[in-house]
């Protein structure tokens, strides 16, 4: 794909009319500051680095959520917090140029289904409304928390006190930031998506905010189930099309996915994406916030 074709996605994403939906491999080359060792991000690589570089059994390496199952019935769920944890908030990572050039333009909503910090520290220099996916809780059927960033710290938050002109980040994976919630292991994604699929796993702002709205897949490939379901209610309410996945080299699955839900398939991936909008090499380091 041309530069030229590229360059309408680009200006909707910096005029608020798209919504940018990342996926793994929106941290394709974030490295650990001290070792160069590649970010864990996508299915495998984050197996890996749960069971200490060895491969799992075939059936766990199908997809993170089954081998975190596994780990959460032999060593409690603790485990796989602490191991979430240390990956995301124990270690420095490189900044991921998407992640800044988002933060530049100043998008208003972004999806992110990665666990990792660096959407939130990229827009550290502005107030925002942060919401996470939590699973199998009591006392209600909520699957979100709300924190909000004043500018120095996150305060937790309700759904009455929401400003609406704070930007929106949503990590229905969770995140360790401010503290760790996450939905990971199969028995989480059971209960996560069984109350996204009934509205409560999404606060009112968002409901309301969504509708129409288009998005861009970026980063994300949607070879696997859990992924494709996710992704499926958190777009409801779409415009049509509902938007557009970059995808070099589409299976047939994806394909018919993509179509079955109004998503367009552009060949195309981040780099070329960052290409086509001039993205200098120079890093993105958000200003010191002046509050909210």
């Amino acid at each position: 794909m041309s530069d030229h074709d590229l360059k309408p996605l680009i200006e909707a994403l910096s005029q608020g009319e798209l919504v940018p939906y990342l996926g793994p491999g929106a941290l394709s080359g974030v490295v650990d500051v001290n070792t160069a060792e590649p970010i864990p991000a996508d299915s495998d690589s984050l197996i890996l680095a749960m069971n200490n570089g060895r491969p799992m059994a075939p059936r766990l390496m199908w997809e993170f959520s089954r081998a975190a199952m596994n780990v959460e019935l032999k060593r409690g769920r603790g485990a796989v917090v602490r191991f979430l944890t240390h990956t995301y908030a124990g270690r420095t990572w490189t900044p991921a140029p998407l992640h800044a050039w988002l933060a530049r333009m100043r998008v208003p909503y972004i999806i992110d289904i990665n666990r990792d910090t660096q959407l939130q520290a990229a827009y550290s220099d502005r107030c925002h409304l942060l919401v996470r996916g939590v699973a199998r809780l009591g006392g209600g059927p909520e699957r979100f928390r709300l924190h909000w960033w004043d500018g120095a710290r996150y305060q937790e938050t309700n759904q009455e006190a929401v400003a609406a002109e704070w930007p929106i980040l949503l990590k229905p994976m969770g995140s360790p930031w401010p503290d760790p919630c996450y939905v990971a292991s199969d028995a989480d994604y059971v209960d996560y998506i069984t109350e996204l699929m009934g509205g409560f796993a999404i606060p009112r702002r968002i409901k309301s905010y969504r509708q129409g709205r288009r998005y861009l897949l970026l980063g994300l490939r949607l070879t696997r189930d859990t992924e494709r379901m996710v992704l499926a209610d958190l777009i409801h309410d779409a415009g049509h099309p509902a938007g557009w996945a970059l995808i070099r080299e589409p299976t047939d699955k994806e394909r018919r996915f993509c179509e079955r839900h109004g998503l367009e398939i552009v060949a195309a991936d981040i780099p070329d994406l960052l290409a086509a909008a001039d993205l200098d090499s120079q890093p993105y380091r958000p200003e010191a916030s002046t509050g909210c």
